[in-house]
């Protein structure tokens, strides 16, 4: 794995997350991007041998909590508050996102 990008490899995912950089952005994310590589590249020559492999952090005795059923909050009540409420379709309203 190379730990160096180039100017070019920057440019290219950004245009691939559709970014628009700065060139101060663009020396930045140069420098952190292949210092994060540098240290992916450290963490692959760890000796992992004789080590599990771990589906999730918690063991097969880990307590888990009862999955059952509860009340919920009244319908009414919880849209009384939300603000902009479609209370008699019973919806919230929000923002647009995109």
């Amino acid at each position: 794995m190379a730990s160096t990008l180039t100017r070019d490899e920057v440019l290219r995912i950004a245009a691939l997350a559709r970014l628009e950089l700065s060139e101060a952005e663009i020396a930045t994310f140069t420098r952190q991007l292949a210092d994060i590589l540098t240290y992916v590249e450290a963490l692959q020559q760890a000796d992992t041998t004789g080590i599990p492999a771990t589906s999730h952090v918690f063991t097969t005795e880990t307590a888990w909590r009862d999955d059952t059923s509860a009340p919920s909050l009244d319908r009414a009540t919880v849209l009384a508050e939300a603000p902009d409420a479609e209370v008699a379709a019973g919806l919230f309203r929000v923002p647009k996102v995109l």
